[in-house]
């Protein structure tokens, strides 16, 4: 694990240069958040390319199969940021979500139910919601709670 998070941490100086010399990602949120959410929590995480979730936790002879989601919320972000897709056919129980600065730092991290993803999910009205399964953070962050603080 040492390795990898050495790894990380040079893939995170180079997506901070690539983001001041480009002005865009470089597109490693996800796997930044999956680390770093395994290393806080004390996750293990799936194997690679698992189908449906991203790490699992083991509590008092209990299983939950979690979907890791990364977001980048740089300081002049607009409101209206979203997560990646919640496919509602993959198994899974519960969601995480990793906020993190400019710099690739973990904030946050939130938790949701998959009762509640549904339920926000299924909800009548938005386009990207309803077919992409594309929930806003803000929302994540109403219908989840708060697990980790830096």
């Amino acid at each position: 694990m040492d390795e990898i998070a050495e790894i990380l941490s040079e893939a995170k100086a180079l997506a901070r240069k690539y983001r001041k010399l480009t002005g865009k990602p470089l597109g490693i949120t996800g796997e930044i958040a999956e680390f770093s959410a395994a290393q806080i929590l004390g996750l293990e995480l799936a194997i690679a390319r698992q189908s449906g979730y991203d790490a699992i936790r083991r509590e008092n002879g209990r299983e939950t199969k979690i979907q890791i989601k990364g977001r980048c919320i740089p300081i002049n972000a607009k409101p209206g940021q979203r997560l990646g897709s919640i496919q509602l056919d993959k198994e899974w129980d519960t969601v995480l979500l990793v906020l993190m600065d400019e710099d690739l730092t973990v904030l946050s991290i939130y938790e949701a139910t998959r009762p509640a993803i549904e339920h926000a999910l299924l909800a009548p009205g938005s386009k990207a919601r309803n077919e992409r399964g594309a929930l806003p953070v803000s929302k994540f962050k109403a219908i989840g709670y708060e697990v980790w603080k830096r």
